[in-house]
């Protein structure tokens, strides 16, 4: 995995470590501390604010500092030489992190403690630094925090430096920092990196004859990588990992005859790897080449001779190679070394074969994302060292059987996704490791549920989502819920019921990942019955999930109302279930939701008010169930970052809340199938994410969730074209408004033209009138367009022929007038599209034809006018029947009330089932 290039606002730390050789340092107990260094030290604690009270025990009274909390001092002199304030808590728990963050300046007292050695503590970097010029070891990295200098020329008077790291610190105004850095003669390590540098360091190789390590990764060197690293003759160490060089040969390296790590990940390296000169490093033990998309070739064969070679990464190039030819290449001495083999997304083709036994020590295989085919060799029993394994998103077939496995006692991740694997495994089978991370998805692991996986007690990362199970998930796998980061079983045929869940017998263990949310999707099952055991009851883990997806399932009753339990929930979609019952009140306490998915359920009543704490929601669908009420205004007033708002076939009445233009980011907007009336406001042009067709800014990661390289994809389903259509991975460049089947009038407003990123509008099915807007045509974006059924009159505007992405147009049953425009475009629709209407011309009859048509029938009528007598006896015959056929039907309805409530109950089911069917159909 790459790293993380993120920096975060904060407070320093500062490290500055004594060498190797220092002695006598110790906790001072048989020595007071020196009274200057005391008085120092609590002036460094006055300019502090220490909200954890890590600085408890510095008080004016206590005489001997050396018992002070992070201070050691010599045992012989007394003097401090150790200063330990680093934060206790790890940035991965940032809540308690910051909280324990100490706060504000760094008093220059510090200079005090001549005899520092090592410094440790968070404040502004003091460029009176300079003054400690016994340091050896100097390490001012951010790492998790945002720093800057505009100069480090105070480093000129620390001459005894020998390791020196500001990673993570904005060097790139410090002009004097590569002069200044040339000047310290005594480095052996060296770490630049992330720090904004755009030009490469001099490095004299005079004054870096002792040069061990050189970081300078993460920065914004471009070209080629200078040659006159080769002249630093005693690297051991070489990072230039995500930069910009495009380097092709690389000849100058085979002067570093001690280069045991070379990292080039990351950079625009190109051509052939053969030709970059690498094959002359006989003591390189880490070579890491990945992430460089245009070189490509093969591996030569004489890298099978760098026998040293513990860890190989080609990952993302254009390998395309043999894996057998590969393995074959390393299979003499570097077989004996190699420890980790990284080739995920290479091109790479071919069966795996049972060379793979050679590598004895090999713990880590990554071959993901390639077109290996056949089946998995038996021989990957015997690699007793290996940790990871990851053959995912290949052709992979064949079958798995315990004996694929038998020696892998050290296995802790597994990963097979996306092949077409067929796990044939006895129920009862015990393996012979503990896994954290096993994903299987699209394997065949069915039908039964497989039962060893309850023999995983570390299992916190799994996926065995459309594996073809079809079965009920045992007792004792609920259980285990708990121990999950990642779970995913959707896309099978899982059935039963959510059980009550026993009480842990052991506290549950807060992992890192689970500390960054996690991730619970039983989607896309049989699933039935309520989900009240696993909202209600599962707080122990509840309090961690971001992402829960129960939807596509079975299940049924109310929605329980224990939403409190869920505080980190960003995600919940319980859509396509059979959920009955009001909306809970206690849904609003998901201050951090931003997508809720409650679509096709049986839901009733109002929208809660308590929806309004919903301040981050960017995705609201309630498509497809029985609220009522009018549309809040509120939703327009508090969802200011709203992108997806739908409230699809519902019995929604009343206006368009004009508060709904104030959503400027939403993409989506469809309140079809209702009863809601009036016009539509002008304001709707305010749709400003809808205006433009570029949706590069608009993006949101709302849609998904990540677990490693797992994206968890959020769906929805859109009337588009004429057909409701499920969109998944690109809803987030939908761009659509759909208000038909409701009982809007007045005209089409103008202002919707401004919408130019539109991609589909539907205004079917309503009252409006009026005319087409006349620059429809400036709408380029348009693909789906729908007026039918409306009251709209006038000509089709010229401009409609500019729509050259439409290809879908409904314009029927208006009153529309004229002839067609000329394009081919609006000619390749059928005939269909413009049905109920007074037009003419292509695909409808020529408008030559039709006026001739219209001629003949006027004078036909007129010639039967003339011509033909009228016949009373007819007219007479049919008014008779007419009366008696009336009052033998309409006479027992008006006379009798039983007769009278039956008729009309029968047409009142007929009128249901009939506006049940239309609504379904759409």
């Amino acid at each position: 995995m790459k790293p993380n290039k993120r920096v975060f606002v904060g407070l320093i730390l500062v490290e500055l470590f004594a060498i190797a050789t220092m002695i006598n340092i110790s906790l001072c107990n048989g020595t007071s501390c020196i009274e200057s260094e005391r008085e120092a030290l609590l002036k460094l604690k006055h300019d502090l604010r220490d909200p954890s009270h890590r600085l408890a025990s510095w008080i004016g009274d206590n005489g001997d500092c050396c018992k002070w909390g992070g201070v050691l001092c010599s045992n012989f002199t007394g003097h401090v030489l150790e200063l330990n304030l680093q934060n206790p808590f790890s940035p991965d728990d940032n809540e308690a992190y910051q909280r324990s963050m100490l706060v504000g300046k760094i008093n220059p007292s510090l200079l005090e403690l001549k005899h520092l050695v090592h410094l440790d503590l968070s404040g502004m970097i003091p460029h009176q630094l300079g003054n400690l010029s016994n340091l050896q070891y100097l390490d001012l990295s951010g790492v998790y925090f945002e720093l800057h200098a505009e100069t480090i020329s105070w480093l000129s008077g620390l001459s005894l430096l020998e390791h020196l790291y500001i990673s993570f610190v904005n060097l790139s105004k410090a002009s004097d920092s590569l002069l200044v850095i040339n000047s310290l003669h005594s480095l052996k390590e060296l770490k630049l990196s992330f720090c904004e540098l755009h030009h490469f360091p001099l490095l004299s190789s005079a004054n870096f004859s002792s040069l061990t390590t050189l970081d300078l990764s993460g920065n914004q060197f471009q070209g080629q990588i200078p040659s006159r690293l080769g002249n630093l003759t005693s690297l051991k160490h070489l990072d230039l990992y995500s930069n910009q060089f495009n380097s092709a040969v690389l000849g100058w390296l085979s002067k570093l005859n001690d280069l045991e790590v070379l990292s080039l990940e990351d950079n625009r390296l190109q051509g052939d790897i053969s030709s970059l000169g690498l094959d002359n490093l006989t003591s390189i033990q880490k070579l890491l080449l990945s992430w460089n998309d245009e070189l490509g070739g093969k591996i030569p064969t004489s890298f099978g001779k760098l026998c040293k070679l513990t860890s190989f990464s080609m990952a993302s190039t254009k390998l395309s190679q043999d894996i057998s030819e590969i393995l074959g290449i390393f299979s003499g001495c570097v077989a004996y070394e190699l420890e980790s083999l990284y080739l995920r997304g290479c091109q790479i083709f071919g069966h795996l074969t049972n060379q793979l036994v050679q590598f004895k020590r090999l713990n880590f295989l990554g071959l993901s994302n390639n077109q290996m085919d056949g089946s998995i060799p038996l021989s990957l029993g015997q690699m007793a060292n290996l940790e990871s394994l990851d053959l995912s998103n290949n052709k992979l077939n064949g079958t798995v059987f315990e004996i694929h496995f038998v020696n892998l006692t050290k296995l802790v991740s597994f990963l097979a996704n996306g092949n077409s694997l067929i796990f044939k495994i006895n129920p009862n089978w015990v393996p012979p490791f503990q896994l954290t991370v096993l994903e299987l998805r699209s394997c065949h692991l069915g039908p039964r549920f497989p039962l060893w996986l309850q023999s995983q007690k570390k299992l916190n990362d799994l996926d065995i989502s459309s594996t073809r199970i079809s079965d009920k998930i045992p007792h004792g796998f609920w259980n285990s819920i708990f121990q999950y980061d990642y779970l995913n079983v959707s896309g099978n045929q899982i059935y039963g019921g959510v059980p009550k869940f026993d009480s842990p017998s052991m506290p549950l263990i807060i992992t890192p990942s689970l500390l960054l949310g996690s991730i619970f999707d039983l989607s896309n099952n049989a699933l039935s019955g309520s989900i009240f055991h696993l909202i209600c009851q599962g707080e122990n883990f509840s309090k961690n999930i971001e992402f829960l997806k129960l939807s596509t399932n079975h299940f049924s009753e109310g929605i329980p109302d224990c939403w409190m339990n869920w505080p980190r929930l960003r995600t919940l979609n319980l859509g396509n279930n059979n959920f009955t019952g009001s909306l809970p009140m206690s849904i609003g306490t998901l201050t951090s939701l931003r997508s809720l998915n409650l679509r096709n359920n049986r839901l009733s009543g109002v929208i809660p008010t308590s929806f309004k704490n919903f301040s981050i929601l960017e995705a609201l669908d309630v498509g497809e169930n029985e609220l009522v009420g009018s549309i809040p205004t509120w939703i327009g007033e508090r969802f200011s970052r709203l992108m997806i708002l739908i409230l699809r076939s519902n019995k929604f009445h009343g206006d368009f809340p004009i508060q709904l233009c104030r959503l400027a980011s939403l993409q989506i907007l469809d309140v079809a199938y209702n009863s809601l009336l009036g016009t539509i406001p002008r304001c709707i042009n305010n749709f400003s994410a809808m205006a433009t067709a570029d949706s590069s800014d608009q993006s949101s990661d709302i849609l998904y969730a990540f677990s490693g390289d797992n994206k968890i994809v959020e769906d929805t389903s859109l009337v588009m074209k004429g057909f409701l259509v499920e969109y998944n991975s690109i809803l987030n460049l939908v761009r659509s408004i759909d208000i038909s089947m409701n009982n809007f009038s007045g005209e089409i407003p103008v202002e919707v033209t401004n919408l130019q990123g539109l991609q589909s509008l539907n205004l079917s099915h309503n009252l409006f009138t009026g005319r087409i807007p006349d620059n429809i045509g400036v709408m380029r974006s348009i693909e789906s367009l729908d007026f039918s059924a409306n009251q709209l009159s006038g000509q089709i505007p010229q401009s409609m022929s500019n729509l050259s992405f439409l290809n879908y147009l409904n314009l029927s049953n208006n009153n529309l007038n004229g002839e067609i425009p000329s394009s081919t475009q609006l000619q390749s629709f059928d005939a269909s599209s413009f049905a109920g209407n007074d037009l003419c011309g292509a695909p409808l009859s020529s408008c030559t034809e039709k006026n001739a048509l219209v001629t003949d029938d006027q004078n036909r009528i007129g010639n039967e006018e003339d011509g033909d007598e009228v016949d009373w006896t007819l007219y007479a015959s049919m008014a008779l029947g007419f009366v008696v056929g009336f009052w033998c039907f309409i006479g027992p309805l008006l006379s009798n009330k039983r007769w009278r409530y039956k008729y009309f109950h029968f047409l009142d089911g007929i009128g249901d089932k009939f506006v049940y069917f239309v609504r379904r159909c759409y």
